[in-house]
């Protein structure tokens, strides 16, 4: 008995240590492996958004001086906001990806600045923003400040959660900015304000954001339209809406590309950013001279339609608000882009509004390249359609693909000819005045007269865009707020696209990987094609029911006036009131069909909907529990076998 109870207490010993050292050890490893695994990730993620790109790693390569960041986080913020608190560490473990690829170079020094701190105290001075935290009017910071050698400062006011996936972008454009502070010159020749400034009957109008975008990474100069000469100190010249040029700018602009100069060129057919407030007609650039002897010429009166890159729009249908597709508003996907061109490699979708059409010239001297073009069921609509108030059912309704693709963008590649072939053009003794003032009051030694070119000395370096509306702001961008600072959230890649094209034509693409990871949206594209199907089937029937239901209305609305004018029934026929109510009762029964015309709109989507949460919820648990049984059925086969055999 003794000896039993003896042999169960070791037992039982052998149990408890076992125990304790299986915990022991589990502890150790999950101690090992965060320590020694912690810098490897696997991202599963569609676009790798947590991997560092190869251009932050380009960008970090360049590092050659040290770069201290500050990062700033109040750790009552975290308390108080897991949202923050789980940005925060999302943004220093970027922040140690950083340290580590450039070997010390970028440092990172971490703060928490509570209130009536020293650190709150250095978070103010380099102009971070606080947010209230509680009621006694404490702020919490989460911020970045960061500064070269040379006292160079670059700021992260404050880290907002709906920013977080342009994060990687604002961390290196902030390294970058540190890392080459002397920024690249851009000059801005528009004959739209979107350089800002004072416009008569509209006060001070600030710059479009795509300037500010560029003014992040570059130096932007704006050139006026008046001006006779392109600066040398331009690294690329971006052109937008050339209307009215003089012939001296227009020549500057000639020899300045034949030259070797770079140019990014915006025209457009129906310019909507171009329309005058009483008249409502899109303008139309004014740069066809030039551009033929470019090799490329916009098609006259046309914009490019695309019924599968068509974006949804609210539309007014008979007093009420309807939603359509409007093809000439187009939101351009990977499919459209030119993959393996450096500007187009990784941007996700790209707005455009009204879009013309570029064709190479006959017989042209250079090489057309195409960047960005519609799909496959694409068609050429007249520019007069998008006057006024622009019918889009009625394009929509017309719409008949023509089973092309249509050039939206292109990269211009050869050496062409001037458009200047006499020389610069003749200026008149008024204005050789007023250039000899100027002259004067500057110093004229970069734009000492050169000689003419007749040919380009080498491959030009042009791009051009047939939409100048994508530049606008509401085609690409929401800008709020925040605390006295103007926070930008792209919903496209227009900037990125503009700013990528500088890159590419300066010679520079660091950035161009890391920006076009920053849109995650995804369309449903069968149901958009069984949606578009329906409403090519429907829309005109529902288009004739609502024309009947306003006839039946004014008609019904004329008898009962009529009626409420008849003092009594004297006037008024019998034959009339049998009018009023049958008219009523037509009413009831178009409305009655028109809602049916509206739900067979619906009726294809809402099938496919049941299927797929059929799928989603019911199939995969049915497939299981079917696997399940037929395995159970198929062991107990084989069993039932072996009892056979062994018998």
């Amino acid at each position: 008995m003794v000896v039993g109870i003896s042999n169960k207490f070791k037992k039982g010993n052998m149990t408890l240590w076992g125990v304790v050292l299986s915990a022991v050890l589990f502890l150790s490893l999950n101690i090992f492996s965060n320590n020694m695994f912690r810098a490897i990730q696997i991202d599963l993620t569609e676009g790798r958004l947590f991997t560092l790109s190869e251009g932050t790693r380009k960008v970090l390569k360049k590092v050659d001086e040290p770069i201290t960041a500050r990062l700033y986080f109040s750790a009552i913020l975290g308390e108080q906001s897991p949202t923050h608190k789980r940005y925060y560490e999302r943004v220093r473990e970027l922040l140690e990806q950083y340290v580590n690829i450039t070997g010390g170079r970028f440092r990172l020094q971490i703060f928490n600045p509570e209130p009536f701190s020293d650190d709150e105290d250095s978070a103010v001075a380099y102009g971070l923003s606080g947010i209230p935290i509680n009621e006694l009017g404490d702020l919490g910071y989460f911020g970045l400040a960061a500064s070269n050698s040379t006292d160079d400062k670059e700021v992260i006011p404050f880290f907002s959660p709906e920013r977080e996936a342009f994060l990687e972008y604002d961390l290196t454009k902030l390294v970058l900015g540190l890392a080459t502070p002397k920024k690249k010159t851009v000059g801005v020749l528009s004959s739209l304000p979107i350089n800002g400034g004072f416009l008569p009957g509209a006060g001070n109008r600030p710059r479009w954001s795509v300037i500010e975008q560029i003014n992040e990474f570059y130096q932007v100069q704006p050139i006026s339209p008046d001006e006779p000469v392109i600066p040398e100190d331009i690294g690329v010249l971006m052109v937008v809406h050339p209307k009215k040029l003089s012939p001296q700018i227009k020549y500057a602009i000639d020899q300045f590309v034949l030259r070797g100069g770079k140019a990014l060129v915006f025209v457009d057919p129906a310019a909507e950013a171009d329309m005058p407030p009483m008249t409502y007609v899109p303008g139309k650039s004014e740069f066809g001279d030039i551009m033929q002897k470019w090799g490329v010429e916009l098609r006259e009166g046309k914009v490019a339609g695309d019924i599968d890159a068509a974006r949804r729009v609210n539309v007014r249908v008979g007093g009420q608000v309807a939603i359509a597709d409007y093809v000439g508003w187009l939101a351009l996907r990977p499919g459209n882009f030119d993959r393996e061109d450096a500007v187009m490699a990784d941007l996700k979708v790209l707005n455009i509004g009204t879009a013309g059409i570029l064709d190479k010239v006959k017989n042209g001297k250079t090489t057309l390249k195409p960047l960005i073009k519609t799909g496959m069921r694409s068609m050429a609509i007249d520019a007069d359609k998008f006057s006024g108030q622009p019918d889009v059912i009625g394009i929509f309704r017309s719409f008949k693909p023509g089973g092309e693709q249509l050039t939206l963008a292109a990269r211009i590649i050869g050496k062409p000819d001037t458009a200047f072939p006499d020389g610069p053009p003749k200026i008149s003794a008024k204005k050789k005045q007023k250039a000899g003032l100027k002259a004067k009051m500057k110093d004229t030694k970069n734009e000492r007269p050169k000689e003419h070119l007749n040919v380009a000395v080498d491959d030009i370096q042009v791009i051009i865009v047939a939409d100048v509306d994508m530049l606008h702001d509401r085609l690409w961008v929401n800008a709020q707020d925040l605390m006295g600072k103007r926070l930008l959230l792209p919903f496209a890649n227009n900037a990125d696209f503009v700013i990528s094209a500088i890159e590419n034509l300066l010679g520079g693409s660091s950035l161009n990987e890391l920006r076009g990871r920053t849109i995650s949206n995804r369309p449903f594209h069968l149901v958009r094609e069984i949606r578009q199907a329906a409403e090519l089937r429907f829309r005109s029937k529902e288009q004739e029911l609502q024309k009947e239901l306003e006839t039946v209305r004014g008609e019904l609305n004329k008898m009962i006036s009529r009626e409420e004018r008849t003092p009594g029934d004297l006037i008024l026929k019998p034959e009339d009131r049998d009018r009023i109510e049958k008219a009523r009762e037509r009413m009831v029964a178009i409305r009655k069909e028109l809602r049916s015309v509206q739900h067979e709109l619906r009726k294809d989507i809402d099938k496919l909907d049941s299927w797929l949460k059929f799928f989603n919820i019911a199939a995969i648990p049915l497939i299981l529990a079917l696997g399940t049984l037929v395995f159970a059925m198929l062991r107990r086969f084989r069993r039932r076998g072996g009892v056979v055999e062994t018998a």
